[in-house]
């Protein structure tokens, strides 16, 4: 009964969200509320809640620092090189923005850290996809998927727990398994192509004309509207200013256009993005060479601060939550002496803040309920039952279809210490090495960074403006394809 119970509660959460009957947040909550006292454990609820925020609170605290220190590099101008590189790279063509959004995730993802990974990627990108009238479901869907590739560094997480709960080498595990990754981060980044050109026929092509070097006007130049690559046409002229306030209503051709293919093409991504509706100037601040908050002549401090940050993070010297607490009080500090205008770059941030960590004790109601009602126990034992005895030489390709699902209804710590011993003792019996089991354990990462129960990514479709259900229905088939790219190249490549 638990069982069912679980899937039915799961899949009733991921059905209200996708259809937008309610706030992802509400979903969280009452959701699980409801199915706990379903399950005659309702006296116990607060109890399961309690845990379950103390279990997410470092996590939260982390991603509140997080926020405000990466809002402050990125208000004083620490990544404004990285824009320019990306916006030269692109060149206002949706095809390259999207591979270059795809590039950039996977690059940021070296850090291990999926709350950084997004919260510079989408400063760096949404202002391009906002003035491009872009989908941004695209945007949160090609980042989540690469920065899941990458997720699994030895530092990144899920490589480090597989090792912990099977005894073994995190290297052993890792350095096998990067052939089969390269592939799943080249497939992403095949996919980024597939998924820029179909915004292009919607949208046209277009080019970047920078104006002169450094100057902060730059101009997108539509050089036809056509869907089958038309180098001439009736596209208009439309400045691009950095600025925040600077009042120039940039406006890139209509994806309805003359010529422009329907756009139904990518009805599933454009949905939620809904870029007209966000058009302000206030998207620029990220690329305003002017902007009073920049601190040019602190660039190698704040430069320096941040890779010891990062490098801290990786040789774990300290908690995260407390290296982000330390470091956010030094970057404010530092950069702005005056209290006041302390104040006013938190203030800035608030929101992010308020709405992410609000997210995640949400998300802590979902999994307290999950795991102290037994049912996700009883859920993962189902499917591991289900395996048919035959399949026991296969485990290691058994393991890596698992861990498709498994890691999007779970958690990373539930996964790899509940399920994944099981899953190598199971193997064991057959002949199947545990490291094989480990290796085939980290296939379906890239669907793990999209699940709701990964607070990073409420990081990603709120920066982004992004509604979590647009989010999940245009991502998770994808996600779910590069997995299987990624299964059948450790496969090919005789690593599972």
């Amino acid at each position: 009964m638990l069982t069912i119970l679980g899937f039915v509660m799961i899949g009733t959460f991921l059905v209200l969200i996708m259809m937008k009957k309610m706030s992802p947040m509400g979903a969280l909550v009452l959701i699980p509320a409801l199915f706990c006292v379903l399950v005659g454990k309702g006296a116990h609820l607060g109890d399961y809640v309690l845990k379950g925020v103390g279990e997410l609170a470092p996590t939260a605290a982390m991603l509140m620092f997080a926020i405000i220190y990466f809002g402050v590099m990125i208000d004083v101008g620490l990544f404004d090189p990285i824009v320019r590189v990306i916006l030269r790279f692109c060149k206002a063509d949706p095809m390259r923005v999207v591979v270059g959004t795809a590039i950039l995730a996977a690059i940021v993802s070296l850090d291990g850290d999926g709350s950084t990974t997004f919260m510079i990627t989408v400063s760096a990108m949404v202002p391009l996809y906002r003035r491009l009238k872009m989908s941004l479901v695209v945007m949160t869907g090609v980042a989540a998927m690469a920065n899941g590739v990458m997720n699994t560094l030895p530092w990144g997480g899920p490589t480090a727990r597989a090792a912990a709960a099977l005894k073994v080498d995190a290297s052993d595990i890792f350095v096998p398994m990067i052939p089969a990754l390269a592939v799943g981060l080249l497939f992403v980044i095949a996919l980024s192509y597939g998924l820029g050109l179909r915004e292009r026929r919607r949208l046209g092509v277009l080019t970047l004309d920078e104006v002169t070097a450094g100057d902060p006007e730059q101009v997108l130049v539509g050089a036809g509207s056509g869907g089958k690559g038309a180098k001439g046409g009736k596209g208009g002229k439309a400045a691009m200013t950095g600025g925040a306030g600077s009042g120039a209503d940039a406006k890139a051709p209509s994806p309805n256009g003359p010529g422009a293919s329907d756009a139904s093409d990518s009805s599933d991504a454009s949905d939620s993005s809904d870029a007209s509706d966000s058009s302000d100037d206030d998207e620029f601040k990220g690329l305003d060479p002017n902007r009073a908050t920049l601190r040019p002549k602190l660039y190698w401090f704040n430069a320096a601060l941040t890779i010891a940050l990062l490098a801290l993070m990786v040789t774990e010297t300290m908690p995260i939550p407390v290296l982000f607490l330390l470091a956010a009080a030094v970057a404010l500090t530092v950069n702005f002496p005056q209290m006041n205008d302390q104040k006013a770059r938190v203030a800035a941030h608030a929101e992010n803040v308020v709405n992410v960590s609000g997210m995640v004790f949400a998300a802590a109601v979902f999994t307290g309920v999950l795991t102290g009602t037994g049912m996700v126990e009883h859920m993962a034992r189902w499917l591991v039952d289900g395996v048919p005895e035959a399949m026991g030489p296969q485990m290691g390709i058994v393991t890596g279809v698992l861990s498709i699902p498994l890691t999007y209804f779970m958690s990373n710590d539930g996964f790899y210490f509940g399920i994944v011993p099981i899953l190598a003792e199971a193997g064991a019996a057959h002949g199947v090495s545990t490291l094989e089991i480990a290796r085939a354990s980290l296939v379906g990462q890239a669907l793990h960074m999209s699940s709701p129960l990964v607070p990073a990514v409420y990081v990603l479709v709120g920066m982004a403006k992004v509604e979590f259900g647009d989010h999940t229905r245009f991502t998770v088939k994808w996600a779910v394809l590069t997995s299987l790219v990624v299964l059948a190249a450790g496969l090919l490549f005789g690593i599972i």
